[in-house]
């Protein structure tokens, strides 16, 4: 499976910047609103140092890593859900994503203007959040218009899931985020699914501050307001600082570990996003490792064998047998499949087996 996330925020926050950085695509950066004015998407390569590892050991002709898409939406200002700046169309955008990834200015700079005049990170958290609800109470309320209509034929089913709707409209107007509304439990699960809510998407805030403040912010009032925000909703937060990551994706790999090396830093800020990323999705990562490909592939922690195997291909999930598996960490010491099969590190998995990370897996199917 490949994930979206949609980078939002308010125009000159480093969208733009960071994302260049992320996916070396070549985004127009400027200083001033709507430079990007149709939403740019990138393709990210997942670093992950045990396929690295793996295909040093088996030589396969060729190396796939698994892959984020990154969707660069304009920014949005206030206003945005009545079609400001545009903002129709990039509110449809996010629709699509599965993780918004919520840009925060957290630097003071003249020479970059912010739409507002000054730097308030919870301000600017806010402009973007009220125009979400705004647009998931249009959705809501279409909704209920409908269901009103319908409710009146007294099909009792009809008019529990219109129940629902108004608890949830009402619940939004007081300015509550979708994804705080108790929804498990009501019966209504598939209903709240289906209406896509904006604020029902989950969020990482990325606060981009100035090379000095890496590698977390410390000391960064803008930073600590957002960790208080974020919060509210177990949501996560990262530090970057997008001129630092665009000059990283220039570089090659060991120039790379040298300039993190000279910042003091353990990883880029890619990687604490995918990272991030990864653990707020619940997900993991497992390969398939042979002489033709060795290959990274993600799916949902939890996911039984029959699943991962569909990932690959959905013949594989239609005609599974089983799994032939062997943990990273087995295949790493005895250095190849038949060696650890040899050692009896290699075990036959069926339909009911839960895929852990790192799985090197080979599936056995007949259709």
């Amino acid at each position: 499976m490949g994930i979206k996330c949609g980078i939002v925020g308010l125009p000159n926050v480093g969208k733009s910047t960071l994302f260049n950085a992320l996916s070396g695509a070549r985004a127009e950066a400027a200083n001033f609103p709507f430079c990007t004015i149709e939403p740019n998407v990138g393709i990210v390569p997942v670093p992950d140092a045990r396929l690295t590892t793996l295909a040093g050991l088996v030589n396969p002709a060729k190396v796939t890593p698994t892959f984020i898409e990154i969707v660069d939406i304009a920014g949005l200002v206030k206003g945005a859900s009545e079609g400001k700046g545009r903002g129709n169309a990039f509110l449809a955008h996010i629709r699509e994503v599965d993780l918004v990834l919520h840009i925060v200015r957290c630097f003071e700079d003249d020479n970059v203007m912010h739409v507002d005049g000054s730097v308030d990170a919870l301000r600017d958290i806010r402009v973007i959040e009220d125009e979400l609800l705004i647009k998931d109470l249009e959705t809501i309320e279409r909704r209920e218009h409908k269901l009103t209509t319908q409710a009146k034929s007294g099909d009792r089913a009809v008019r529990e899931e219109l129940e629902f709707v108004t608890g949830l409209r009402e619940f939004i107007e007081e300015g509550n985020k979708a994804s705080r509304y108790p929804v498990e439990g009501t019966g209504h699960e598939s209903v709240y699914r289906e209406l896509f809510l904006l604020t029902a998407k989950p969020v990482l805030y990325v606060c981009n501050v100035v090379e000095a403040e890496l590698p977390d912010g410390a000391g960064n009032e803008e930073v600590k307001r957002v960790r208080g925000h974020a919060a509210e909703d177990a949501s996560d937060v990262i530090v970057v600082c997008a001129k630092i990551e665009s000059e990283i994706a220039e570089l090659e790999e060991g120039e790379k570990r040298l300039f993190l090396e000279e910042l003091g830093i353990e990883s880029s800020g890619l990687d604490k996003l995918i990272r991030a990323a990864y653990e707020r999705l619940g997900l993991i990562t497992f390969f398939t490792c042979g002489p033709k490909e060795a290959r990274a592939w993600t799916i949902k922690a939890g996911t039984k064998a029959p699943g991962a195997a569909g990932v690959i291909h959905t013949d594989f999930e239609r005609g599974f047998i089983r799994a032939e598996t062997i943990k990273y960490s087995d295949f790493v010491e005895c250095g190849s499949e038949h060696a650890a099969r040899e050692a009896g590190k290699m075990r036959a998995e069926g339909r009911d087996y839960v895929v852990e990370d790192g799985d090197v897996m080979l599936f056995r199917f007949n259709v």
